[in-house]
């Protein structure tokens, strides 16, 4: 497969184009946290529940991944447990840490709600060459490091 011949964009305009999609994510995932009778916050840490996949996360990973503190994990995991989407589970190897385990059937619900805008978004890879696909997947790894970062600083701020 070659690459097609794209249209120039200045980086502004790939910005704008980005603040767009992630603008329009934000509303998507508002939308599928609604349907799942969860808050934004909950259904992205069980994303990464669901994304670790048959090595759980404990619950300090988990709140590292979600930029959260571990207090405020402690509140989403009993929220999530309220709403039979994952439990608490011990760690084999130090009792004295929890793992988070996602409920099958509450994974189903999520996969299935997710799917069909998946399946687009594999259409819409299906129009890049695997080396076009592989900056797009670089460019996303160092966009989340810059928007980290970026967490981290406006964090640090005294407002």
């Amino acid at each position: 497969m070659e690459g097609k011949s794209r249209p120039p964009a200045t980086v502004g305009e790939a910005i704008h184009r980005m603040d767009a999609y992630v603008a329009l994510g934000l509303i998507g995932q508002q939308e599928v946290a609604q349907a799942l009778g969860l808050n934004v916050t909950d259904l992205t840490c069980l994303g990464h529940v669901l994304g670790a996949g048959e090595d759980p996360l404990s619950a300090g990973d988990l709140a590292e991944r979600a930029n959260l503190t571990t207090g405020a994990v402690t509140g989403v995991l009993n929220r999530l447990e309220k709403a039979g989407y994952a439990h608490r589970a011990p760690d084999p190897a130090d009792r004295r840490r929890v793992r988070v385990v996602a409920d099958p059937d509450a994974a189903a619900r999520v996969v299935a709600l997710y799917q069909p805008f998946y399946a687009r978004l594999e259409d819409v890879f299906a129009r890049y060459t695997p080396e076009e696909t592989a900056v797009i997947a670089d460019w996303f790894t160092h966009a989340a490091e810059a928007a980290r970062a970026h967490l981290h600083s406006l964090r640090g701020r005294a407002l």
